[in-house]
């Protein structure tokens, strides 16, 4: 399960990254703590130079009421014990609230790093999972649909992220899910709709695990309306212990947490220099 992600990066920055251009006229504010029901940025498989603002809890078009579905199982109702060594169908093209989106309202969900707990504490005992060597923002799989209020005819526009089983960081929390991180590479090709589905499920898999790293922050995080750059304070050391650890982070120069968190990225000059002042 993903139920929570970070986005503190800058418009200008994640236009630069993505190749795109917003859609929309009001700030983008760092979000320290995306939960469902927030209004996030996506790009999406019909508008792959624009990014919008969706609603993170996904409601199919066809549904009488309100769902908040914030997750896709890449598997479906297969690997129901979420088995690490699953090679099998992709199920996630069989369920009814997801066949349609799959094959064509995919999209990108915009992230610095996201929030996972435990699996028997869940939020109670919750780590930033983050991408090493400065990889922010990233982009996780995500699928949208359009649903119309009955009661108010208001049209909302939402999403959900896929998951996929842990890769062996997740499992050292443990946690058995995590959410499909795509490379750059293969960032195009799931919005690309003329791909055969085969390639797009293809791309349904676990996040090389030796590019990622993560760390315990406040339970605080739980509550669904707490935001702010102290949620995300590291109150331990990383969960993989890394040579050269830097006081100076790149999350730090974006304005994601305090000068003591401890990430092995290597600053660039400008980053350092622009830290100076709260070291």
């Amino acid at each position: 399960m993903c139920g929570r992600y970070i986005l503190v990066q800058k418009l200008e920055n994640i236009e630069k990254r993505f190749n795109v251009s917003a859609a929309f006229d009001s700030p983008l504010k760092p979000q320290y703590n995306i939960a469902p029901g927030r209004l996030a940025p996506v790009i999406d498989s019909n508008n792959p130079h624009q990014l919008q603002l969706m609603r993170f809890g996904m409601t199919p078009y066809w549904s009488k009421t309100d769902k908040f579905f914030i997750n896709a199982r890449a598997e479906g109702e297969h690997n129901l014990d979420n088995s690490p060594n699953y090679k099998g169908a992709k199920g996630i093209i069989e369920k009814p609230a997801f066949r349609k989106p799959i094959r064509s309202q995919r999209c990108l969900v915009i992230a610095d790093a996201f929030i996972e707990g435990t699996t028997e504490e869940r939020l109670n005992e919750p780590f930033v999972i983050y991408l090493r060597n400065k990889i922010r923002p990233f982009a996780m799989a995500g699928i949208w649909d359009e649903w119309i209020n009955p009661q108010t005819g208001e049209k909302i526009r939402s999403f959900a992220i896929i998951t996929t089983v842990a890769n062996e960081l997740l499992l050292k929390l443990p946690h058995q899910r995590m959410p499909v991180i795509l490379s750059p590479s293969d960032e195009r090709k799931w919005l690309d709709l003329r791909l055969p589905l085969s390639d797009i499920t293809a791309l349904l898999k676990p996040f090389d695990a030796s590019l990622m790293n993560a760390y315990p922050i406040s339970p605080l995080i739980k509550s669904p309306k707490a935001d702010g750059a102290d949620l995300i304070e590291p109150i331990g050391p990383p969960l993989l212990s890394e040579e050269n650890l830097q006081v100076k982070s790149y999350l730090q120069s974006s304005g994601m947490g305090n000068p003591k968190q401890h990430f092995s990225d290597h600053p660039t000059e400008n980053e350092i220099s622009s830290n100076e002042s709260s070291s």
